[in-house]
């Protein structure tokens, strides 16, 4: 039989000794949660740094965008231009070519004048919207290039409202820029040609190059296909900007261009706001026909 002294030991063995593991397993379990917060925080710092590189990556990736889209918007206005010089100097090696090549002897009259201005014309569409769709694989459609359906009551109504605006809005530019700059000359006659109108066929035929062919060939290259590309790389206003400013330029005149260049903000709104580039032309066709009768019916140069 155990005497009192043994049954005490072993209470006290039995009463001390899962307080002991208990302190091991808490010195565990902190030595584990230690090591798996450490394991957390490598993991985040991890993390943190890829999101860093990712986010300067993101940014700088951003800035080549922007870059890019600039030159595009830069090298479709300029090709604008470009094309329409290159018509102009074709048509010019052409002549050239049949006078002191061929000898022959062309006779400058209204109808022949009309001719070349629609050929260099049809040259212009050809290379503006032929050459960019040979390099890319991307042709132009009636869509992109504001020729969906035909001529509506809105268009009309839109040109000549859009007309009455832009020339008022014309006419206060007008100043505020002889203002500003002195050295602009806002009297200079515009060059049209046809110097040398008699007769009712002369006065149709220059009617026909400047108030109907134009107007045509110049809203589907530069309100047509130009705004159309401008417009899918960048907002509406840049796009509108730089279309009126080529427009403007590619009349190679400071006071003209100011002008058309107020006239194809107007246009370029209402392309945007239709879609097509028809209320343009009537808008066009108003200030051309205007310009027509004060040239060559009342005589105001």
């Amino acid at each position: 039989m155990a005497s009192k002294s043994e049954v005490q030991s072993k209470m006290k063995e039995n009463f001390t000794k899962p307080k002991t593991d208990e302190k091991s397993s808490t010195k565990e379990k902190v030595t584990k949660v230690t090591a798996e917060q450490k394991s957390v925080s490598k993991y985040h710092r991890r993390i943190e740094k890829i999101m860093a590189a990712w986010s300067r990556q993101k940014r700088k990736s951003k800035t080549w965008k922007v870059v890019l889209t600039i030159v595009e918007l830069a090298l479709f206005t300029a090709w604008v231009l470009l094309a329409l010089e290159i018509s102009k100097q074709i048509m010019y090696g052409a002549m050239l070519l049949l006078t002191d090549v061929f000898g022959v002897t062309l006779n400058v009259n209204a109808t022949l004048e009309t001719v070349l201005s629609a050929i260099v014309y049809l040259i212009d569409l050809v290379i503006t919207l032929g050459i960019p769709a040979l390099i890319f694989c991307e042709r132009p459609t009636r869509d992109s290039l504001g020729l969906r359906g035909l001529f509506t009551w809105t268009d009309i109504g839109m040109g000549v409202i859009g007309f009455i605006l832009s020339m008022i809005a014309a006419l206060i530019v007008t100043a505020i820029a002889a203002a500003i700059f002195p050295w602009i000359d806002m009297e200079q006659a515009q060059e049209v040609g046809y110097d040398n109108i008699s007769g009712f066929k002369d006065m149709m035929m220059a009617f026909l190059a400047l108030v109907v062919i134009a107007p045509v060939a110049e809203e589907i290259v530069f309100r047509g296909w130009l705004y159309s590309k401008l417009r899918r790389h960048t907002w509406a206003i840049p796009a509108i900007l730089l279309t009126s400013v080529a427009f403007g330029a590619a009349h190679g005149q400071w006071n003209v261009g100011i002008t058309v260049g107020v006239m194809s903000v107007f246009m370029c709104l209402i392309r945007e706001m239709t879609g097509t580039v028809y209320g343009g032309m009537i808008v066009h066709m108003l200030k051309n026909g205007l310009a027509f009768y004060m040239l060559f019916i009342y005589g105001i140069n």
